[in-house]
């Protein structure tokens, strides 16, 4: 081998090591950048009000002759429709369930029995999309109570009423949007007081979006308080969504 071939092969060595020095490099550096990353999260809220009110009006008879406890049964249902009208409850609003006989005499469970052979159960649902109304009606049952007619009431105070948001879908994007822009102004901040630039996004999680009474603060869901979301009209809607961004020297 001459003296030309010696220079040129200790040129390819020279270079093949220049290189494989330069791509060690920046491997090295790439792992170190990707060890820099800040965690954070973006929050949004938004007030929004109930757009379905649903109203279970309940109410049973007890007796020991079923044909007369039937008429009774029919006569506290039309008192009843009746009073829906006079609030403003439109008749495609209201939904009459079938009535349910209990002959608690065919029971084989239960050593108590109870004073009354039949008890006669009925249900009327008003679904309307027109919430104050409901909510308006729902605060004059004291109405049918003067006629004799005894609401069940699973909710005491809210007469039962459970009041629906349905629109969360058509404001997802936006506030998803909002909360990612939240997000990184954060990491912004932090990459400043550290000296960095904010990169591009390492991991994303959207979060679960959660819709809360109107008076529920913000972090109590997750603190264990215990509020009834169903029955406020004014509702917040709530999204946390936690974002991984790399941070560039």
């Amino acid at each position: 081998m001459n003296d030309r071939s010696h220079a040129i092969l200790g040129a390819l060595i020279a270079l093949g090591l220049v290189l494989g020095g330069w791509a060690l490099g920046a491997q090295i550096k790439a792992t170190r950048l990707s060890d820099r990353y800040v965690t954070v999260k973006g929050l949004v809220e938004r007030q929004v009000k109930s757009d379905l009110a649903v109203w279970p009006i309940s109410f049973k008879l007890a007796g020991n002759e079923l044909s007369p406890l039937h008429s009774s049964a029919e006569a506290q249902q039309k008192t009843v429709l009746d009073f829906l009208a006079q609030q403003g409850i439109k008749s495609e609003e209201v939904g009459v369930g079938v009535v349910r006989v209990i002959d608690t005499q065919a029971r084989e469970y239960g050593a108590e029995r109870s004073p009354y052979r039949y008890i006669v159960e009925q249900k009327i649902t008003v679904r309307s999309s027109r919430v104050d109304q409901v909510a308006a009606a729902a605060q004059k049952t004291a109405l049918l109570l003067q006629k004799g007619i005894v609401i069940d009431s699973d909710r005491g105070g809210q007469q039962g009423v459970t009041y629906k948001f349905t629109g969360l879908n058509a404001i997802k994007p936006d506030m998803i949007t909002e909360a990612t822009r939240n997000a990184r102004a954060a990491a912004a901040r932090f990459a400043a007081d550290s000296g960095s630039q904010v990169g591009s996004i390492r991991q994303a999680n959207q979060g679960v979006f959660s819709i809360l009474a109107a008076d529920q603060a913000a972090g109590s869901a997750e603190e264990g308080f215990d509020y009834n979301a169903d029955g406020s009209i004014l509702k917040t809607v709530r999204v946390v969504t936690t974002v991984q961004y790399y941070l560039d020297q």
